[in-house]
């Protein structure tokens, strides 16, 4: 998010947050073929991306339905088409002057002034239409990141000069911990940290210097979830609160190595110890 943080500061604040309707599903398999023939003469290949293109679905009941347009979705190689038919856009409104951030079929637009923006949309509807693809009515907005509101982007929220997770990826990450963390759970707690250290880390690691109130608030949720299994196997009743900050505090799950997301996103040298 770098590249993104560093053209906000430098006042590229009005943003085209652009989505392609059913991108993978739509992009035209002649015109496609045509892109990567201009850019590689092995007959070989190309002979094995039409028989990828051509290899169909497989729907219930129905068995393999060939697919006249869109690219299948799953395979290893799958991204790779998807990209290279967006290569030439990239490559367009990089001439046009226009800042663009793209992976695979998400992208956004920075630019100056709300008539920049406008003009910026206005030329990758145009691109769009000729190349058989449609921007999505609904989701494809221009924003101002300089006010309340914002924009999101792979899975952040930028908004007035901050950055944090957006609401689904911070329920991505307490479905996956939460399933982890049942009372029920019969594994010893050494394990159970384990377990959950694996996705508080990446999760911490992709969303470091986010703001801190978001992991700080995951800690506690985290925390109270282990103690919950703890107060349970005490044979009491109910969530982990109260005296169970005292009876085992911060740095009881510290000690035992339990990642601190506040570390991984602000990169502290430990874990609190309170």
């Amino acid at each position: 998010m770098t590249r993104v943080e560093e053209q906000l500061e430098a006042g590229k604040t009005w943003v085209v947050d652009a989505d392609i309707k059913g991108y993978f599903d739509n992009i035209p398999q002649n015109q496609l073929i045509a892109l990567v023939k201009n850019m590689i003469s092995d007959r070989r290949i190309i002979g094995l991306l039409e028989k990828f293109l051509g290899q169909g679905v497989m729907e219930s009941m129905n068995g393999w339905q060939p697919t006249a347009s869109g690219t299948p979705q799953g395979a290893i190689i799958s991204p790779l088409p998807a990209n290279i038919y967006l290569d030439p856009l990239d490559h367009l409104l990089a001439r046009r002057g226009w800042e663009m951030t793209r992976y695979a079929d998400d992208f956004i637009n920075r630019c100056h002034t709300e008539a920049e923006a406008l003009a910026a949309l206005a030329e990758v509807q145009k691109w769009m239409e000729g190349a058989g693809l449609t921007l999505h009515p609904e989701k494809t907005r221009v924003e101002d990141a300089a006010r309340k509101g914002g924009f999101e982007f792979l899975g952040w929220h930028f908004e007035r000069g901050y950055k944090w997770p957006r609401g689904k990826s911070v329920q991505k990450l307490k479905d996956n911990v939460q399933a982890k963390t049942k009372r029920n759970n019969g594994n010893d707690m050494q394990t159970i940290i384990k377990q959950v250290n694996k996705p508080l880390r990446g999760w911490g690691k992709y969303f470091r210097g986010c703001v801190r109130n978001v992991p700080e608030r995951l800690d506690q949720w985290t925390r109270m979830r282990l103690r919950s299994i703890l107060r349970k196997r005490d044979k009491r009743k109910g969530r982990g609160r109260g005296r169970d900050h005292n009876r085992y505090p911060n740095a009881w799950f510290a000690k035992r190595g339990l990642v601190f997301l506040t570390t991984v996103t602000h990169d502290l040298a430990a874990s609190p110890a309170k």
